[in-house]
């Protein structure tokens, strides 16, 4: 059991400089004794308004280094406070709030909401068990206007999709990744070194892109990537929702359209998903 949707806003000040840090937070325990469920006696139940309310107090007593060190203060309260806790997990997201820049000088105190993708992580320990620490970002949506297609699948009685050697790849993805021990490296630092292994595996080099064979690939090659790059990532998982664009037909207006004007399938969308982890960890 637990408390769901803590929102709050962290304000930080270094003199006239403000930083902000808006989350949403979401804590559930459990106990070392089932008696609230099967015999109605609640004297081992911390109520979800006081776990509410020491999420809030570590908010303002420790402030919001990283959103992972926030989750790790939040496991370890309630380990190191309540004897009748047997484990706890902490969901940490974040409103993407960036300082607002005005001809390129960073405003001090001003901010602009930008919604591309949603940073969160998870932290979760049992008792006597290790400290368990994932990272991740959601809704976060890429395209690329060429350099995709999809050829050579299987076809039956059933198959009615072209095959395309020239496609928008579109998708909103989400992406979890699990850590190995945490300590001693910047949860900041890491996550923006894999959200960057993300865009450049999507995308390719900025002058010509790279070609992609299909939606399975590209998750495959983000993995790889990642797993390559940031050495603290043990296992990875990436969901890629797609959206799919077909070509207007404009005949009847009498134009011909060169893949110029395309119109978004709503539903239904495909999707492509994927966990892929260091041998190590699987044979452990």
């Amino acid at each position: 059991y637990g408390k769901n949707t803590i929102k709050f806003l962290r304000l930080h000040r270094e003199g006239k400089k403000h930083f902000v840090k808006e989350v949403q937070v979401c804590t559930h325990l459990r106990l070392t004794s089932a008696q609230e469920y099967l015999e109605g006696n609640n004297s081992l139940v911390i109520p979800t308004d006081t776990i509410k309310n020491i999420v809030l107090v570590l908010a303002k007593k420790n402030g919001i280094p990283s959103l992972e060190q926030f989750a790790i203060d939040i496991c370890n309260h309630f380990m190191t406070t309540f004897c009748q806790v047997m484990y706890v997990k902490t969901y940490v997201q974040e409103v993407p709030w960036q300082r607002l820049h005005e001809n390129g000088v960073p405003h001090i105190h001003s901010f602009i909401c930008v919604p591309d993708g949603i940073r969160f992580c998870e932290a979760e320990q049992c008792r006597n068990g290790p400290l368990i620490v994932f990272a991740g970002i959601k809704d976060l949506k890429l395209m690329k206007a060429t350099q995709s297609g999809f050829e050579g699948f299987y076809k039956n009685e059933h198959t009615t999709l072209p095959e395309r050697h020239d496609r928008i790849l579109c998708g909103e993805l989400f992406c979890k990744w699990s850590y190995g021990e945490c300590k001693d490296f910047d949860f900041d630092c890491t996550w923006n070194k894999i959200r960057e292994c993300i865009l450049e595996a999507f995308s390719g080099p900025p002058d010509c892109g790279e070609y992609s064979p299909s939606y399975q690939k590209t998750v495959n090659c983000i993995q790889m990537l990642v797993l390559s790059k940031v050495s603290q990532v043990q296992v990875i998982e990436v969901v890629l929702n797609n959206t799919f664009y077909n070509v207007l037909d404009m005949k009847n207006l009498g134009l011909t359209n060169e893949k110029e004007v395309l119109i978004p399938v709503e539903a239904p969308y495909g999707s492509c998903a994927c966990t892929l982890g260091r041998k190590k960890f699987f044979e452990a």
